[in-house]
Protein backbone atom coordinates (compact mmCIF):
# COMPACT_ATOMS: atom_id res chain seq x y z
CA UNK A 1 0.00 0.00 0.00
CA UNK A 2 1.27 3.41 -0.95
CA UNK A 3 0.87 6.44 1.32
CA UNK A 4 1.98 10.06 0.94
CA UNK A 5 3.87 11.99 3.63
CA UNK A 6 4.23 15.75 3.51
CA UNK A 7 5.05 18.52 5.92
CA UNK A 8 3.03 21.70 5.88
CA UNK A 9 2.01 24.58 8.11
CA UNK A 10 -1.12 24.54 10.21
CA UNK A 11 -3.24 27.32 8.70
CA UNK A 12 -4.56 28.41 12.12
CA UNK A 13 -1.30 28.52 14.10
CA UNK A 14 1.46 28.51 11.50
CA UNK A 15 3.14 25.60 13.29
CA UNK A 16 4.51 22.65 11.29
CA UNK A 17 2.45 19.46 10.95
CA UNK A 18 3.22 16.13 9.29
CA UNK A 19 0.40 14.74 7.14
CA UNK A 20 0.10 11.08 6.11
CA UNK A 21 -2.57 10.69 3.44
CA UNK A 22 -4.13 8.10 1.10
CA UNK A 23 -4.21 5.35 3.75
CA UNK A 24 -6.35 2.58 2.29
CA UNK A 25 -7.50 0.80 5.45
CA UNK A 26 -10.59 0.68 7.60
CA UNK A 27 -11.03 3.38 10.28
CA UNK A 28 -10.01 1.10 13.17
CA UNK A 29 -6.64 0.32 11.58
CA UNK A 30 -6.04 4.00 10.81
CA UNK A 31 -6.85 4.98 14.42
CA UNK A 32 -4.47 2.32 15.74
CA UNK A 33 -1.71 3.50 13.38
CA UNK A 34 -2.28 7.13 14.41
CA UNK A 35 -1.96 6.20 18.08
CA UNK A 36 1.32 4.39 17.38
CA UNK A 37 2.73 7.34 15.39
CA UNK A 38 1.70 9.93 17.99
CA UNK A 39 3.31 7.85 20.72
CA UNK A 40 6.54 7.39 18.75
CA UNK A 41 6.78 11.12 18.02
CA UNK A 42 5.67 12.28 21.45
CA UNK A 43 3.19 14.60 19.79
CA UNK A 44 -0.50 15.13 19.39
CA UNK A 45 -2.47 14.61 16.25
CA UNK A 46 -5.77 13.50 14.80
CA UNK A 47 -7.39 11.35 12.13
CA UNK A 48 -9.64 12.85 9.49
CA UNK A 49 -11.02 10.31 7.02
CA UNK A 50 -8.07 8.52 5.41
CA UNK A 51 -5.54 11.12 6.62
CA UNK A 52 -3.46 11.28 9.80
CA UNK A 53 -2.09 14.64 10.96
CA UNK A 54 0.71 14.69 13.53
CA UNK A 55 1.72 17.96 15.19
CA UNK A 56 5.32 18.92 14.45
CA UNK A 57 7.91 18.01 11.84
CA UNK A 58 8.37 14.24 12.21
CA UNK A 59 8.91 12.82 8.72
CA UNK A 60 12.22 11.20 9.71
CA UNK A 61 10.60 9.34 12.62
CA UNK A 62 7.41 8.37 10.77
CA UNK A 63 8.92 6.89 7.58
CA UNK A 64 10.64 3.88 9.24
CA UNK A 65 7.52 3.07 11.28
CA UNK A 66 5.30 3.11 8.20
CA UNK A 67 7.78 0.97 6.23
CA UNK A 68 7.89 -1.54 9.10
CA UNK A 69 4.06 -1.67 9.01
CA UNK A 70 4.23 -2.58 5.30
CA UNK A 71 3.48 0.77 3.68
CA UNK A 72 5.38 2.22 0.74
CA UNK A 73 6.16 5.93 0.85
CA UNK A 74 5.40 8.00 -2.25
CA UNK A 75 7.47 11.08 -2.93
Amino acid sequence: MIVKIREQRNPKTGNPVTVISDIKHNPQVIEKLAKKLKSACGAGGFVEGKTITIQGSHTDRIKPILEKEGFQIEG
